[in-house]
């Protein structure tokens, strides 16, 4: 491999998601002095010229390597847990960050079974000496939130408590899980999101019945009501709630996981996103590994973006940690 074609390489292997260990063992390690003092000089994204004339490196992109080379251990870690310890643990390091991530605590409850969120509710209370809805009443603060709108952000006066109420109600659910949905219900309910949407009066998410339906129904109840829905507007419920992040979050996974797992994977597999983005390809893979959405996700993926979730995992990641995704997400095949 000549120089130029060396230097590249090892850039690539420095920056996404891992690193590559053997690129660094087989090329850097083989490198003299002078060898290293170029690459340091040709590579001012990661060095710069200090006023003593050396090369240092950037303090911020070495946290991130040490970062980059944890993160298949991160990986191994969560992958070999029980799945109510997972679950439990990714509540509590969502409600601990200085600004709780309520998507991850929406997926978890909104996508597993009432079996396994109830189990991850019991591991909570072995790990942690709380219940998650104490916890989340906690940390869950009453001041200003921001809202999502297409393509920007907004303020609104509407306080986290709002949100709270919902988180609660959402974890704390045992839904039923046989085939029966009344349709007649559904279409009934379908109709309460269209009128709810059409009154400017409140938003959706302080509305009570909204509530109630979200953290009580079926999800096949739910899916009736999300294609009524379309059916009488057109549009496709989680369409609509463009303007509330948390309850667009909370069809999706009810509804059609596959889109919302998509899209974070979509977000996050790119080069230069922030430890969170990439910290969620870890999580979004590891936790969907041994169930039925992989498929679902994978074939959205690739359908919604015109690339496997293969391949867009080799074009962003690197070693032994892209080795590990590409290995877990196979099996599903």
């Amino acid at each position: 491999m000549g120089e130029a074609n060396a230097y590249a390489a090892l850039t690539k292997g420095f920056s996404g998601l891992g690193v590559d260990e053997n690129l660094f063992i087989s090329t850097l390690g083989k490198w003299n002095r002078h060898q290293r003092q170029i690459y340091r000089v040709s590579t001012p994204g990661f060095f710069s010229e200090d006023e003593r004339q050396f090369q240092r490196w950037d303090d911020q992109h070495i946290l991130q390597l040490r970062q980059e080379f944890l993160r298949l251990k991160d990986a191994v870690v969560l992958y070999t847990m029980h799945p109510w310890e997972r679950d439990a643990r990714l509540f509590k390091e969502a409600l601990l960050l200085q600004v709780p991530k309520h998507d991850v605590l929406i997926e978890t409850a909104c996508t597993r079974s009432s079996d396994d969120l109830l189990g991850a509710r019991k591991a909570y209370h072995s790990l942690f000496e709380h219940s998650i809805e104490e916890d989340i009443a906690h940390h869950i603060k009453t001041h200003e939130r921001k809202i999502m709108y297409t393509n920007k952000f907004s303020i609104s006066n509407l306080p986290f408590c709002y949100d709270k109420q919902l988180l609660v109600a959402l974890v704390s659910s045992y839904r039923y899980e046989g085939p029966r949905v009344n349709e007649d219900l559904a279409k009934s309910e379908a109709k309460i999101f269209v009128n709810a949407l059409k009154d400017a009066k409140k938003t959706l998410i302080e509305d009570e019945e909204i509530v109630r339906v979200l953290s009580t129904r079926s999800k096949l109840h739910l899916k009736a009501i999300y294609s009524h829905y379309k059916e009488m507007t057109g549009k496709f419920l989680d369409e609509d709630l463009d303007g509330d992040l948390t309850l667009k979050q909370v069809v999706q996974c009810l509804c059609v996981p596959q889109t919302y797992f998509s899209q974070i994977l979509i977000v996050s597999l790119r080069l230069n996103v922030d430890e969170s983005a990439k910290d969620s390809v870890t999580r979004v893979i590891v936790t969907r590994a041994d169930d039925d959405d992989m498929k679902l996700i994978k074939k959205e993926f690739q359908s919604k973006y015109g690339i496997t979730l293969a391949a867009k995992i080799e074009e962003v990641a690197n070693g032994s940690y892209k080795d590990f995704l590409l290995t877990i997400i196979t099996k599903s095949d």
